[in-house]
């Protein structure tokens, strides 16, 4: 078996940082028994939410710089895009 690109590394650890933070404010919001702080916390990991989204494929993209077709490259740029958009309330 191939080893992981360390770009892929990168991204997987990114991504578990990320879960990481998650779980960490759920246990904050057990620990602090308050719908007051548990909103604060929960806006705090939803805008979190949306910079490890684009950090990640950012990443990603730059990995397949060289290796897919410019048109693809747009194509991917705006399929992040879409996703944003259709996420926002």
């Amino acid at each position: 078996m191939k080893s992981p690109d360390k770009l892929v590394i990168v991204m997987a650890l990114t991504r578990l940082l990320a879960g990481s933070f998650e779980l960490t404010g759920a246990f904050l919001m057990l620990a602090f028994k308050r719908v007051e702080t548990a909103f604060r916390i929960n806006a705090l990991l939803g805008l979190l939410g949306p910079l490890i989204f684009l950090l990640v494929s950012g990443l990603g993209l730059v990995g397949l710089l060289g290796r897919i077709t410019p048109n693809k490259i747009a194509l991917l740029l705006l399929g992040i895009l879409l996703i944003l958009v259709a996420s926002r309330p």
